[in-house]
């Protein structure tokens, strides 16, 4: 993996003595960020996945782990910045990989198997199984199954749907990062399957119109793909 050992390696370098450039965050902005991250925090202890709570404290440690690394020289600007931005990622897995301790917590793993999945494809598809394992909703799942779509990995993300998915007891919009999944991957007939499966959901009313788009999609997907 190249991400983690090269954040961990920007987080230990001393800091320079030279200021030029540095930022100087005021007192009362610190004191400020101190006591909104302590409310973020008893938030998320209540709930490890409160998403936007995660998100407003990640912002916090993002800012604060940016801002330790100093700008020596106004010509090293750009790389300075290149720090910056790892520095903060490091910063977020480090929150992730904290608040992941919590048993129930799945949304902390979304977040860090967002920030490995280019760099360690093991240990991404390790933190949604996971995911999808502590959250009864499906509401993981779905998040999961859409970062590997994103991450181009469609096929990834039907393995992962396939073997975790309970079509009567998840939230429907599985049903549709599965389809896509399988159109994704060219795969119309198992697209078709994952729309089955939506028969067993027990509000069918409720699907309604999220199985006529799907049928559409499929349909469309169908007449794009030579030979089907």
């Amino acid at each position: 993996m190249a991400l983690l050992p090269r954040l961990r390696q920007l987080m230990r370098r001393p800091s320079s003595a030279s200021k030029v450039g540095a930022r100087r965050p005021t007192t009362a902005s610190r004191r400020g960020d101190t006591l909104h991250e302590d409310a973020l925090r008893s938030m998320l202890s209540d709930d490890p996945n409160n998403e936007r709570a995660f998100l407003a404290l990640a912002e916090i440690v993002r800012r604060r782990a940016a801002e330790s690394v100093a700008e020596e020289d106004p010509l090293t600007a750009p790389n300075v910045e290149h720090e910056r931005q790892h520095a903060a990622d490091l910063a977020v897995w480090s929150l992730g990989e904290e608040l992941a301790g919590n048993p129930r917590a799945w949304y902390p793993l979304i977040e860090v198997a967002r920030l490995s999945v280019r760099d360690d494809h093991e240990g991404t598809i390790r933190r949604l199984t996971t995911a999808a394992e502590r959250d009864p909703s499906g509401q993981a799942l779905v998040q999961g199954i859409a970062l590997l779509c994103e991450a181009g990995q469609p096929v990834e993300a039907l393995n992962l749907g396939v073997g975790h998915w309970r079509p009567r007891e998840h939230v429907p919009e599985v049903a549709r990062e599965l389809v896509r999944a399988a159109i994704a991957a060219e795969r119309p007939l198992e697209a078709k399957q994952h729309l089955s499966s939506l028969d067993l959901y027990p509000d069918q009313a409720a699907i309604a119109a999220l199985k006529d788009e799907l049928r559409i999609e499929i349909a469309q997907a169908e007449q794009a793909i030579p030979g089907t």
